[in-house]
């Protein structure tokens, strides 16, 4: 049996910034950290280590802000948790001991009960260096490769595989447009567009039915009856929290949503939290499940973690998951934060929405300049912001952020009506034209 004050189950950025910041707060203890995949990668960056990085070990991500901090790694798979005990056991047979447990066990990739699934050259996402060398190596034999799944992974997949000019890609969505979970119709259609001019096929409100072949994939049978040939078949349809553990421990697990966390990140068993894709998430606005399973949510769980291990020394609730995401199609920058207008009054509320479409430098004659669009979607009745989204140059990376700022701060329209800003030419829009501030305004004419 070994002891440690602080012990962290996982090794992805959940679990690295968890480790981190509890060596932060409470740099006499002593933190481990065991994960299961001794080679991991940045989740975030793995479409693009199918083309635009050379070398796909750009993309790895090491230990070292473990080592800096002084953690201690284990490469080990944890399999079973004894919350009265307070230790866990592994794969290697070890137990380990603690005062303070983590769990950040992360998600796994979904492969639907589909008859063929368990064919060659089928492929999930997996967050796995080695896994994702052997299937980089496997592409370079494949023709005509099938994408399943029209969200942020599908589509990223497919615009870095169309770049091959020896793929033939396709894309099947049961949803009638791709995207449509997080952007409203007017911000996927240009991303539509950009993947079918690059020679992707969408097959949109189209559902897999069956993988054909052999042992090894030969084609594919859609619904309607329609079969097309394909070589291999990548699955980039979402991830399952990996709650398994958790609830083989008696951990109250949500239905389906990933283990009960409170506002601190603690779980129903004192002395353990759960953090990122395997911890539970409710929506910022309504409270209700939800599964938003991004890297960026997961490193804020993570902070709020770590600091809340011993001592509450600070007011750092949870106060909901904001769907925040930004994407990259094909030189098109994309994000979308909080609600959109189609889910917003799905809900039931009274919205107003502002939409201004403009350039992001000033004069837009400057170099570089792109155009950029903005959509808020405020509360008619609060004006309080429900959502935005945005796409165009780069600069609607950081835009995005503002937004996502703003939904956690409750800004209101007039609030972004006199927003301050820093402005300059070869940086952002003109003062007069901050589209933030003229999307804004849109809104209020309407309210």
């Amino acid at each position: 049996m070994k002891k440690t004050d602080v012990l962290v189950v996982g090794g992805g950025p959940a679990g690295i910034i968890s480790a981190v910041t509890a060596r932060r707060y409470y740099p006499e203890k002593e933190v481990k950290l065991i994960k299961s995949v001794d080679k991991g990668v940045i989740p975030c960056a793995i479409p693009y280590m199918f083309y635009s990085l050379k070398n796909l070990k750009e993309n790895a991500l090491g230990n070292a802000p473990l080592e800096k901090n002084n953690v201690e790694v284990i490469v080990d798979e944890v399999t079973e948790i004894s919350p009265d005990k307070k230790c866990v056991t592994t794969k290697k047979g070890e137990e380990y001991c603690y005062e303070k447990l983590i769990m950040a066990m992360g998600s796994d990739p979904v492969i639907p009960p589909i008859a063929g699934a368990d064919k060659e050259n089928v492929f999930a996402i997996y967050k796995d260096m080695e896994y994702l060398e052997k299937l980089a190596d496997k592409i370079k034999e494949f023709k005509n490769v099938l994408i399943v799944g029209g969200g942020f992974i599908g589509v990223e997949f497919a615009d870095e595989l169309s770049c091959r000019k020896e793929l033939n890609v396709s894309l099947v969505e049961m949803l009638p447009s791709i995207l449509s979970q997080s952007f409203d119709a007017e911000f996927s259609a240009p991303v539509k567009e950009r993947l079918e001019k690059k020679g992707v096929k969408l097959l949109t409100g189209v559902v897999l039915e069956e993988i054909l072949g052999e042992k090894k994939v030969e084609g594919v049978k859609l619904s309607g009856n329609e079969k097309i040939d394909v070589d291999c078949v990548i699955f980039g349809i979402g991830a399952s929290p990996n709650t398994k553990i958790a609830r083989e421990a008696g951990i109250i697990v949500n239905k389906g949503k990933g283990v009960w966390v409170d506002e601190y990140m603690r779980t129903s068993e004192p002395d353990i939290f759960a953090v990122g894709d395997c911890a539970g998430k409710r929506d910022f606005f309504t409270r209700k499940g939800t599964a938003i399973l991004l890297a960026s949510t997961a490193t804020a769980e993570a902070r709020i973690a770590g600091a809340s291990l011993y001592k509450l020394k600070l007011i750092r609730e949870n106060k909901g998951t904001i769907a925040i995401y930004s994407t990259y199609i094909d030189g098109l920058a994309l994000g979308s934060a909080g609600m959109t207008e189609d889910t917003a009054k799905k809900e039931g509320f009274e919205v107003v929405v502002g939409l201004v479409e403009g350039v992001d430098k000033h004069p837009g004659t400057m170099p570089e300049a792109s155009k950029v669009k903005v959509k808020l979607i405020f509360s008619k009745q609060s004006g309080i912001i429900l959502g935005g989204q945005v796409a165009g140059g780069m600069s609607c990376g950081e835009l995005i952020n503002v937004i996502g700022v703003a939904i956690q701060q409750r800004v209101s329209l007039n609030e972004f009506e006199t927003l301050q800003m820093a402005t300059h030419p070869c940086l952002t829009a003109a003062p007069t034209k901050y589209p933030l501030i003229i999307a804004a305004q849109n809104a209020s004419n309407k309210m």
